[in-house]
């Protein structure tokens, strides 16, 4: 069993709960910049298309769909622990890893810098880049029925971020800025060459955030191997005679 019935109900509902903040955040964001390019006449389907390009954006949104699945999930089980289908588990590591670190990256290099996606909502920025990120942290550490997956899980987990920045990069140049007309478009000023003195100011910043994501992911698999009891999931099955079934 991997966690007790007394308070996972109510964790569960937790999650719940915060999925339904961080949806509201999203929503209210996603209102206030796409409503802007909208009075301003600009390029609305390119905003749109910045907005949920944002990697802070899509794991909010991950987080959302895999808090109230698990939340539900939970709820429906009346707090009765089980073992979650495989692809779930690895879900929740991803949301849990992309959160912290987006908490962190946001925390240590992009509060108080005014990015290009019109005006920010002070309550829903604060939701996405510090009480959701405080939350998928907390669920590592104390959720109930925490994922138990294998070591190998950290290659996949890393499969999205890489993605996105191979994603991010090549359309960056293809992009007119909505906002301020620049014939380029990207995310984050740190992943901006025109910012960051060319590509060679870039590679040292998706490095680190690389290192960034491998070593959480990591960690959430650890804290959620060692939070579980019972045989790894990568082991063989072993017969009562020693021999391997």
């Amino acid at each position: 069993m991997r966690s007790a019935p007394t308070w996972s109900v109510g964790w569960s509902v937790s999650r719940l709960v915060a999925g339904l903040l961080i949806a509201a955040a999203v929503i209210a964001q996603a209102t206030r910049t796409i409503g802007g390019a909208i009075d301003r006449s600009a390029d609305v389907a390119t905003t749109a298309v910045n907005f949920f390009s944002f990697f802070t954006v899509l794991s909010n949104l991950f987080s959302v769909v895999v808090l109230l699945i698990v939340g539900l999930l939970g709820v429906l089980r009346r707090g009765e622990p089980d073992v979650e289908p495989f692809a779930l588990d690895v879900a929740r590591a991803c949301v849990m890893t992309y959160m912290i670190v987006t908490g962190v990256v946001y925390n240590l290099l992009l509060r108080g810098v005014a990015l290009p996606q019109g005006t920010t909502v002070p309550w829903s920025n604060e939701v996405l880049h510090v009480v959701g990120p405080l939350f998928l942290l907390a669920d590592v550490l104390f959720g109930s029925n925490p994922p138990r997956l294998p070591w190998r899980s950290v290659l996949g987990i890393l499969i999205f971020p890489i993605v996105w920045v191979v994603y991010t990069l090549a359309r960056g140049p293809m992009v007119t800025n909505p906002v301020t007309g620049a014939a380029w478009w990207y995310p984050y000023p740190f992943l901006d060459p025109h910012v960051v003195n060319g590509y060679a100011g870039v590679v040292p910043y998706v490095i680190g955030i690389a290192v960034a994501l491998g070593a959480f992911a990591l960690g959430v698999v650890y804290v959620g191997r060692r939070r579980t009891v019972g045989p790894a999931p990568e082991a063989e099955p072993v017969s009562p005679a020693g021999q391997v079934l």
